[in-house]
């Protein structure tokens, strides 16, 4: 008995892979970060630390969010402050 042969094609768009992978993948983060220091969210903003004090950390929606010891080092919830952060940017159109 002879099995016939079979093609399959399979046509990937490697750009919805893309946007998938990285879409799970910050969603991973997202479920892992709590806290976030300023060294996290210059990583994350693509913002420079200097900017970051400037623009973003001395708005007093940001200081609400801020924790720390008496001189020691600051932390922000994560998500809390993203929300944050998008505000104080939609304002600056």
């Amino acid at each position: 008995m002879v099995i016939p042969a079979a093609e399959v094609t399979v046509n990937i768009n490697q750009e919805q892979v893309k946007d998938f992978i990285e879409e799970q993948l910050q969603k991973q983060i997202n479920q892992q970060l709590f806290l976030v220091d300023i060294n996290k969210l210059s990583e994350m903003t693509c913002m420079s630390k200097s900017f970051l004090e400037q623009e973003i950390l001395h708005d007093p929606r940001m200081k609400l969010l801020e924790r720390r010891k008496e001189k020691g080092k600051r932390f922000w919830f994560y998500e809390e402050s993203l929300n944050v952060i998008r505000e104080i940017m939609d304002e600056w159109q």
